[in-house]
């Protein structure tokens, strides 16, 4: 079966078994199974779907099965998810379309002896399902935003003790809203308003972000890699709030510049941009494979003066000459970008438990780079305090030779929570960008 919903079981299949993420997965699986657009858009439309509504799909699921899903094979419990949120989300398909082809995939997918079983749970489901039965929410308020909004309780606790009710019901709303794609204009080659009309020559919306320079919002972008107007190095892909993390962090030409956690890059090519292309700046990243994609990525934008090497940054084995600036944007647990990578929001409580002194240890080793009077930037693009301003507070509180150094907004970005005038969080809710966190400190 080398159609629309095939591809999107291989996908989820690929994602829940192997962990790969739900971006590089999708765009694999759609260039395998060749399908044209309107397969493609299908494809996406459940592969995301159900990613981003696991949690609910399971629970309804369990009220029409005598199988819990947790009994279930991964195989049958994605077609089930699939054929539930198809009934339950996808309007324009017919309820008896969504049951047949659920069970044509188990046949096709060495599951024939279960296609009865899926046949059964989702007809129960269509005939029954004015019955479905939801948390109360006066009994149970965290459970029914949990099944609500498919949102592990942990991160609705999390963000509720964190920044507030409202702020919390904002994020988890977020979460559901397609994300926008931004592009940074490479000003060394082309104007905003000159790539704005070669974009539209391709058939790409581009609209300049007002408050912001060097900022596109791109729409009906396709395939970004057949764009020709990136494959010649007139932009690069970058949410905004990395964006605005690099003009926050201010980076001159001729200075020397340390970026220790630097794939895929986005951030080094930005930097490099703002400094015309003049000076040195080190991107470092711990994988080969990575460190190959900032250098393809450099070269494709024509920049020379990033020089891309293998270099952990929690355990570094090189010694380094002191630099102007050092940005830290560290490994974390990515709650800030939900939206874009769904299946983010299921890792386990523990796997993220033990980043924060991960964190803060890269954070000590970076800082050991930056001259007197030096910059240090932190960044992640997590929401969750105890890797963001709890890792910075200790910081400064344990190095006397750093300072906070307060962040020059502009005017348009106001703080959503309360906190120091060196450190920013940024809400996909509050500001549209990713979920993000900034801090900034001088070496005395």
């Amino acid at each position: 079966m080398n159609n629309a919903r095939s591809a999107a079981l291989a996908a989820l299949l690929h994602v829940n078994v192997d962990e790969g993420y739900s971006n590089i997965v999708l765009d694999k699986t759609l260039e395998a199974y060749s399908l044209d657009q309107r397969d493609k858009a299908l494809a996406s439309a459940i592969f995301y779907g159900v990613l981003e509504r696991r949690l609910t799909l399971d629970y309804i699921l369990n009220q029409f099965s005598k199988t819990p899903v947790s009994k279930m094979s991964p195989v049958v419990l994605e077609i089930l998810r699939m054929g539930a949120f198809q009934i339950l989300y996808l309007e324009k398909i017919p309820n008896s379309a969504a049951v047949n082809e659920s069970v044509n995939l188990a046949k096709a997918n060495k599951a024939a002896k279960a296609s009865g079983f899926i046949n059964a749970v989702l007809r129960s489901l269509i005939r029954n399902i004015d019955q479905i039965k939801m948390p109360d929410a006066q009994t149970e308020p965290r459970t029914a935003l949990s099944i609500q909004y498919s949102c592990p309780e942990w991160i609705i606790r999390l963000w509720e003790e964190a920044y507030g009710h409202d702020c919390m019901t904002g994020l988890l709303r977020s979460a559901f809203q397609k994300p926008p794609i931004f592009a940074k204009v490479n000003n060394l080659s082309i104007s905003e308003e000159n790539l704005i009309a070669r974009l539209e020559q391709e058939g790409i919306k581009a609209k300049a972000v007002p408050w912001f320079i060097n900022a596109l919002e791109l729409e009906h972008t396709g395939s970004i890699g057949s764009c020709k107007s990136f494959r010649e190095g007139l932009f690069h892909i970058q949410d905004l709030s990395s964006q605005l993390c690099c003009f926050l962090f201010d980076p001159k030409p001729g200075e020397r510049v340390i970026d220790v956690c630097s794939a895929p890059g986005g951030k080094a090519f930005t930097i490099a941009e703002m400094m015309e292309d003049q000076g040195k700046l080190l991107a470092f990243d711990q994988y080969k494979g990575k460190v190959q994609l900032i250098r393809q990525g450099a070269e494709r934008l024509k920049l020379t003066i990033i020089q891309a090497a293998v270099r952990d940054a929690s355990n570094p084995k090189m010694e380094l000459s002191p630099a102007d600036r050092v940005l830290c944007d560290v490994p974390c647990s990515g709650l800030g970008i939900i939206r874009r990578k769904p299946e983010i929001k299921y890792k386990s409580k523990q796997a993220i438990d033990s980043l924060p002194d991960l964190q803060y240890g890269i954070l000590c080793k970076s800082s050991k780079l930056v001259k007197d009077n030096g910059i240090l930037f932190y960044s992640t693009c997590t929401l969750n305090p105890r890797e963001n301003f709890e890792v910075t507070n200790r910081f400064i509180n344990n190095h006397d030779d750093f300072e906070p150094l307060p962040l020059h907004l502009p005017a348009t970005i106001q703080h959503s929570v309360d906190e120091p005038a060196n450190q920013l969080t940024l809400m996909p809710h509050f500001h549209g960008t990713d979920g993000f966190f900034i801090a900034a400190f001088r070496k005395k």
